[in-house]
């Protein structure tokens, strides 16, 4: 027992890290932007409708929605982090991990035909497929931030 309890600290620990920081699943992130009535870092989940994508906030349940017609412009774009936490508490070897964020910037116009903007973090597995249906319902193109962020989309 005294050897169980320590190996499932350590193991809980480890599993905090590696999956806290990421929205998981059909999740993401409203990390910043113009919108109002939205906090920057909220989380939520992603509906891609028929006609607009809508933004659902966890908390407080705000609902925000961007017209695929109203969309100016996308961006796709990566951010990995060296897991230093994690190498602290647990190994140095996941200093030699790479940690990956998705990040889409949707560039679009409100009701009043003012530029908005929103940066969104997506959960890995939606990625493909939300820049997709973006495209295919906005008319534009995803541009990447860098040939990196290409070829790793490419990659999925």
């Amino acid at each position: 027992m005294r050897r169980t309890l320590p190996s499932v600290l350590v193991l809980s620990i480890l599993w905090a890290l590696v999956a806290g920081a990421a929205p998981p699943g059909e999740q993401a992130r409203y990390v910043g932007g113009t919108l109002t009535g939205l906090a920057e870092n909220s989380e939520g989940t992603l509906e891609l409708g028929d006609e607009a994508l809508i933004f659902v906030a966890k908390k407080g349940g705000t609902r925000i929605a961007i017209p695929y017609n109203k969309v100016q412009s996308l961006e796709y774009g990566q951010k990995a982090g060296r897991r230093v936490a994690a190498a602290v508490v647990v190994s140095p070897l996941f200093l030699f991990s790479k940690k990956r964020k998705h990040f889409v910037t949707i560039e679009f116009l409100d009701e009043a035909g003012k530029k908005q903007g929103a940066v969104l973090e997506l959960a890995k597995g939606i990625v493909k497929e939300t820049l997709s249906l973006l495209e295919t319902k906005s008319g534009k193109k995803v541009e990447f931030e860098s040939e990196e962020a290409r070829k790793h989309f490419e990659k999925q």
